[in-house]
Order: structure tokens, then C-alpha cells, then sequence
């Protein structure tokens, strides 16, 4: 006996898994959808579960006093019946499950035991990070009620050193978050933009051996090899990389830029735990939702991946070396691209010393300051308006005054690029300004940042106007004031400004600090108008012009060949009463698909309620003969009609509650 039910156990897990997959499917298919195999197989055991005991609550029903037998043809209707209703009960499982977790709201089930180990130190890293912020006097900003957070400047600045003493305890990732936070001033109050450019730029420099074996690993060499000597010590050392001096052994000097081992890993999982932490700021407190935290954390994650990829630092210098107008006085180091990988980059070494500590050298070379902001400014606002390349990230430790008198752009980990289009509604931005015309400047700002039909374009021109009225003239205008206040208009109409326009805001903001460190009084916004007006002045020349309006009328030729004869046909149809206009609705695919699924929802809706309908009037009318005890033949097709209407109805349903794609416009 026991052996018997040893050998009988596997065929009846066997059967039981046919039996819950045919039931799975055939839920499936009655509700016109696509189930993963973990909830396939889910319905169906749930469905072979409840099989037996609709079926066993179906043959409790009395008999009839007429003594049909159970094998009549009455036991067949309620057997059928009994599926019918097991089946409504699998599909309303499958509903309640589409509900609660739609399609792709939980990984699959492959990837369930991948990376758990990950996972565990991403929740100890979160849980980490909320501590240190708390300890540091963050907690009140975390909670719905931190409303206020950002009336005040006072408020703002007990924000912003509690954001930078709790970044600095976080880590070098978190530092650089907030040194790259620090130079968005279009996104941040001042006050918190002042205290995150408090964070230290150094950071403790890795042990040489361990920065030895990188170079070994991306150069496939000994260091010995490629290069005649490397100072241990590094120069610099920040929180993704290090720069050491070196010397190749044709000669030449150079600086090793080698990143942090083990450091991507690490500044994935922080990034990942910022952007968590900011969609929760943005969810449940109203000063996250005024920055937009969430988009934050995504604009430093970009910049922070594109700074991990030096070879994407070799691409731009090359860019910036390329539209270099012959004769500047301002210079990028050149990259060694045969030595340059992911995690190494070799470039020039330019001696020199950064702004922020170049008194002396200007001192002893004789310099003049504002020759060297204008030249600063003239080569930074020509890459934006001319080349449409330019360094995003000008601060004062990345700008050098070299030994030679020239002027040294380094730390091209990040530039920001401009189509023409941008570049040309940007410069008509500047000469707005520059003519004081509040219309010129709105335009030119809505074509920047296009704007909704209900916007109130009379009112943006007339703040736009007062803007101008105090900033626009006069020597010694702040330029990153007028930004702000240019940017805080942008936010109270609703205006979405393109990320690479956000981009020139941020590099001139910071560009004006760096240049008022070189020459305090610098006015940045005058000096940026007639540098403009100069750019412009060169595109408007007799030989320009004759070579635009010549490339513009090739491109016309074909149609003004073909515009006589069209015209022709028009006024002809229209003289002898043939012009008419066709218009094909919904003569995209994707449209016709969208009504076609609207319509089959409708239609099958309806179909559920007639069906319904005629249910409810059978079980009411209680008419027919007698089947059982209590139950009439009307009632028993009632019945079933009212589980036919349950399957139609639960098939709309759970495709509201399954996301649908929306037809993209053409």
C-alpha cells in the first residue's frame, strides 16, 4: 500500500500541474492577455484548487423529486456550470493580481536570487546615508511638514549646511554630488548654492601601488614601459580621480589622470540611493517639490557617469582644441589618445597656477586682469554661441594662469553642447538685452523654452521688462543675479527649459565668479553683450550673407520649379468647380488601433450588460421546470448567462488595469 501511493504521488502532481495549466491558459485566453509563467502557473493551481470544491458545493444541490439520476443531462449542466464558475474564479484572481501588481511591477522570478547580495548593501548604504543626515539635522526636511523650508533666507541657509555637512559625511561620491550641485545655480537658492561650494575639492589620495596596478590594468604594460618616470605623489586627488606628474619617455611632460579603484560600483549604488532619495523628497515634502528633486538627482547621475569614462574627457578636449579661433590666448591640454582608456587619461601638463591662487604669478609676469577675464570670457562665450561646444564646469580651480602668460581650460570630464537653432534664439536672447526690448527677449526666451496656449505672454513680457530695467544696463551688472531672476520668471510661468540651455546659465554663473576673482569689478553682462553683437557682426558681412542667401536659394530651386504648375491646377479645378479638400481621419495606424481596442472594450461592455440583463430577468422570473428542489430551468440558464456576463466584464477589466502603450504622435 504504501508503495503504491509512493508511485501514485508524482502522477498526481503531474496531473495536478496539467490540469492548473490548462485551466491557466484557458483563463488567459478569455481574458484576451499575456501572463508571465509564474502567474500562469499561479492561476492555475489557484483554479485547480477551487475546482473541487465548486464542483463538490454544485453536487450537494438536492435532487429533484422526479429522481433524475446523476447521470442526466442535469448533472452535465451543473458540471458545466461548475467550470464555468471555477474559470470566473481563476479570471477574477488573475484581475485582483493586475490590480494590486501590474505586468512588470515585480522582476521576474529569474532574477529574483541575482544580486541579492547587492541589494543588502544598498539597503544598509540607504539606511546609512538617513542616519548621517538626520545626525546632521536633515531629519525636519525629510518630513511632509517641512513645508516652509524654503520661505526664508535664513531657512534656506540652515538648509544648505545641513545638505553639506551631511554630503561631506556621506562620502566622496555625495561630495562631488554637491560640488556639482553647487554650480546649479538655476535650480538652487543661493543661499544653499553658497554653502555646498564650502565642500573640500581634495580628498585622501589612494596609495600608489593600488593607482600603479590601474595604469598596469588599462595599459595592458608595465608603467615602465610607457612611461620614463611617475611621481608617486600625486598632484591632485579628488573624489573619482587622482592626477599624478609624469614624464614619456620620448620626453615630453605630462599629467596622469588614473580613477579610484573599485570606485564606479560604488558611486553607482550612491547614485542610485540619491535618486530614490530625491523621488521621495519630491513625493512627500514641499521643498522637494519646489527644487524638483527627483530631476536633480537624475542631472547629477548623468554628469557623474560621464566624468566615470575619461575617454569621453579625450573626446571633448579634442572638440575644444578643434574650434580654438588661431591666435587665443586661451588653451586646453592636449590628450595622448593612444594612452587614454576608460579609467586612464594622459594629457599635456600646463604649468601654471589655478585662479583662485594665481596672485603671485599674475603679480610676476606683469599681467593685466582684465585683458585676461575678457579673453577668458571672449574664448567661453564663443564655444557657446559660435562652436556650440563649451566647458560646462569654468570654476576657479579648473581655469590656470600659465608660466607663458596664456590661460589653461582643464577638467573637460563635462561640456555642454548647442544646436543652431539654440545658439541663434540664444544670441537674439543677448541682443535683447542688450537693445533693452522686453518682446525681443520674450521671444526669444519661448523659443527657448516653449510654452503652453494658455500662457499669459502680455504678463511674462512685462516682468521680462523689469528684469531688464535693472539689470539690463550699467556697468558692474551681476550676471548670475540676472539669471536667477531670469530662471525664477521661467519657474513661475511653467516654462521647461531644454537641459543643454539650463547648461550655459550654470557655466556663466559660475564663469562670472571665476572672473571677478581675476578681476574684481569684472562686468560680465555688458562684456558678454558687445561680444555678442561682434559674433553677429561677423555673420552679417557682404560674403556671408551672398553665401547664405545663395545655399538657401538651391535649396528653394526644386520647389519654386515645381509651384507654377500647382498653382495652374489649383485655379483650374477652382474654375471649373473641381477643388476640393480630402481629409482622412485617422489615417494613422496607430490611431486606428487605438479606436479599434476602444471600440472592442465598448462593444464587449455592452455585450456583458445585455447578456447581464437577460440573466437577472431569468433568475427573476423563476419560471420553467423543475430541475432540483429549488432550482428551475430558467434559473440554471440564469445562471450560467450570469457567469457568461462575469467573464465579459472581467475581461474589460483587466485590461484597465493592465497599462496599455499610448499611440505616439507622428
Amino acid at each position: 500500500m504504501d508503495l503504491l501511493s509512493l508511485l501514485s504521488a508524482p502522477v498526481a502532481v503531474v496531473s495536478t500541474l496539467v490540469t492548473a495549466l490548462l485551466l491557466g491558459l484557458a483563463a488567459q485566453r478569455l481574458l484576451g492577455i499575456r501572463l508571465g509563467a509564474v502567474r500562469l502557473l499561479a492561476t492555475g493551481l489557484f483554479a485547480a484548487t477551487a475546482l473541487p470544491l465548486i464542483g463538490l458545493a454544485m453536487t450537494r444541490i438536492p435532487r429533484d423529486a422526479e429522481g433524475l439520476g446523476p447521470d442526466g443531462w442535469v448533472e452535465t449542466w451543473f458540471v458545466l456550470l461548475a467550470a464555468m464558475c471555477t474559470l470566473l474564479a481563476s479570471m477574477a484572481f488573475i484581475v485582483v493580481v493586475e490590480a494590486f501588481a501590474p505586468l512588470g511591477s515585480i522582476p521576474p522570478a529569474t532574477v529574483w536570487g541575482r544580486g541579492l547580495r547587492g541589494r543588502w548593501m544598498r539597503a544598509r548604504r540607504t539606511w546609512q546615508v538617513v542616519g548621517i543626515a538626520v545626525r546632521h539635522g536633515l531629519g525636519p526636511y525629510l518630513r511632509r511638514r517641512s513645508a516652509g523650508a524654503l520661505d526664508a533666507p535664513s531657512s534656506r541657509a540652515q538648509l544648505g549646511r545641513a545638505l553639506r555637512e551631511t554630503l561631506n559625511a556621506c562620502g566622496a561620491t555625495f561630495v562631488k554630488m554637491g560640488q556639482v550641485l553647487s554650480t546649479r545655480a538655476d535650480q538652487l537658492p543661493p543661499e544653499i548654492a553658497a554653502e555646498l561650494a564650502v565642500l573640500r575639492d581634495a580628498a585622501e589620495p589612494v596609495p600608489w601601488p593600488e593607482i600603479e596596478q590601474v595604469l598596469l590594468d588599462e595599459l595592458g604594460v608595465p608603467v615602465g614601459e610607457v612611461f620614463a618616470e611617475v611621481d608617486p605623489v600625486p598632484l591632485a586627488a579628488a573624489s573619482i580621480g587622482q592626477v599624478h606628474a609624469a614624464r614619456l619617455r620620448s620626453g615630453e611632460e605630462v599629467v596622469v589622470k588614473i580613477q579610484r579603484p573599485g570606485i564606479r560600483p560604488v558611486v553607482e549604488r550612491d547614485l542610485d540611493i540619491a535618486l530614490r532619495l530625491g523621488e521621495r523628497l519630491e513625493r512627500t515634502t514641499a521643498w522637494g517639490r519646489s527644487l524638483r528633486t527627483r530631476a536633480l538627482a537624475e542631472g547629477l547621475g548623468a554628469a557623474i557617469r560621464e566624468e566615470l569614462d575619461y575617454r569621453i574627457e579625450a573626446d571633448n578636449i579634442r572638440t575644444i582644441t578643434a574650434a580654438r579661433p588661431a591666435g587665443s590666448v586661451v588653451r586646453a591640454p592636449r590628450a595622448y589618445d593612444e594612452l587614454s582608456t576608460e579609467r586612464v587619461l594622459v594629457m599635456e601638463r600646463l604649468r601654471g597656477r589655478p585662479i583662485s591662487d594665481a596672485e603671485p604669478l599674475i603679480e610676476q609676469l606683469g599681467l593685466d586682469r582684465e585683458e585676461l577675464a575678457h579673453a577668458v570670457l571672449d574664448a567661453l562665450l564663443r564655444q557657446v554661441l559660435v562652436e556650440g561646444v563649451f566647458h560646462a564646469d569654468p570654476h576657479a580651480g579648473n581655469i590656470f594662469v600659465l608660466e607663458d602668460g596664456g590661460i589653461g581650460l582643464l577638467d573637460l570630464g563635462s561640456v555642454g553642447r548647442l544646436d543652431s537653432q539654440l545658439r541663434e534664439a540664444l544670441e537674439r536672447l543677448l541682443l535683447g538685452f542688450d537693445r533693452g526690448d522686453p518682446l525681443a527677449v520674450t521671444d526669444a526666451l519661448l523659443e527657448l523654452a516653449p510654452a503652453s496656449d494658455r500662457i499669459d505672454e502680455e504678463r511674462l513680457e512685462r516682468e521680462i521688462g523689469r528684469v531688464i530695467a535693472r539689470y539690463g544696463g550699467g556697468a558692474g551688472a551681476r550676471g548670475a543675479q540676472m539669471f536667477g531672476q531670469l530662471f525664477a520668471v521661467v519657474s513661475r510661468y511653467g516654462l521647461e527649459v531644454p537641459p543643454e540651455i539650463a547648461a550655459v546659465f550654470r557655466s556663466m554663473a559660475t564663469a562670472e565668479g571665476t572672473l571677478r576673482q581675476l578681476a574684481p569689478g569684472f562686468d560680465l553682462v555688458g562684456q558678454a553683450k558687445d561680444l555678442a553683437t561682434g559674433y553677429l557682426s561677423d555673420r552679417v558681412t557682404p560674403a556671408e550673407l551672398r553665401r547664405g542667401a545663395s545655399e538657401e536659394l538651391v535649396a528653394l530651386l526644386p520647389i519654386l520649379r515645381r509651384l507654377p504648375r500647382r498653382i495652374e491646377r489649383i485655379a483650374g479645378a477652382a474654375e471649373h468647380g473641381r477643388l476640393g479638400v480630402n481629409a482622412r481621419i485617422f489615417a494613422d495606424e496607430r490611431d486606428r488601433a487605438w479606436i479599434t481596442r476602444l471600440l472592442h472594450d465598448v462593444l464587449v461592455t455592452a455585450l456583458a450588460g445585455v447578456i447581464g440583463l437577460m440573466a437577472a430577468v431569468l433568475l427573476w422570473s423563476d419560471g420553467g421546470p423543475v430541475v432540483r428542489d429549488t432550482v428551475h430551468l430558467h434559473s440554471l440558464i440564469g445562471y450560467n448567462l450570469l457567469v457568461i456576463s462575469a467573464i465579459l466584464a472581467l475581461r474589460v477589466l483587466v485590461q484597465v488595469f493592465r497599462r496599455r502603450p499610448v499611440p505616439e504622435s507622428p
